[in-house]
Order: C-alpha cells, then sequence, then structure tokens
C-alpha cells in the first residue's frame, strides 16, 4: 500500500525547489493535502492529495504526476502558478 503521507512529505519538499512557491497549508486528516501558494499573489494557490495510486492531484481534479517523478510533479504546479525555478 502506497503511503500517501509520505508522497505529500516528497511533494512538499520538492516544491521547494521552486523559488516563488511556498507551503501555505498541510491537512494529516482524511484526505490529507498540502496548500501551496505563490509566494507573490494572494490568488495563485492550489490544494495537492495523493491519490491510493500515487497520482498528485489539485483540488479541481488536475492529475499533476506520480510519486515515481515528484520533481516534476512539483514543476508542474510550478507552472500552473507561474513560479519561477529556483
Amino acid at each position: 500500500m502506497l503511503d500517501t503521507l509520505s508522497c505529500l512529505e516528497r511533494f512538499a519538499t520538492a516544491t521547494r525547489s521552486h523559488a516563488d512557491l511556498s507551503l501555505s497549508g498541510v491537512s494529516l486528516g482524511d484526505p490529507a493535502y498540502v496548500r501551496v501558494r505563490n509566494r507573490f499573489s494572494e490568488t495563485l494557490s492550489e490544494t495537492v492529495t495523493c491519490a491510493p495510486d500515487g497520482g498528485f492531484i489539485t483540488s479541481w481534479g488536475y492529475r499533476l504526476g506520480s510519486a515515481d517523478d515528484v520533481e516534476a510533479a512539483a514543476a508542474r504546479l510550478a507552472y500552473l502558478l507561474a513560479a519561477m525555478p529556483a
């Protein structure tokens, strides 16, 4: 079984490689999620969960990528939130 909390922790760490992103919230509830936002915008933010199949999913159902390539999923979120790489 996939450890979704571990996947979300790795995802949160990967978002830190993008200078314009910041972690603005974490929930260990059901479902567990991380909330990431563009540091320079009050409105550019997204909530990301990890599906049982290892996919990172936004709050509006967009699949960012999988737990097999966390960095690519974080990069896709950075692109969606108009963030620059570090």
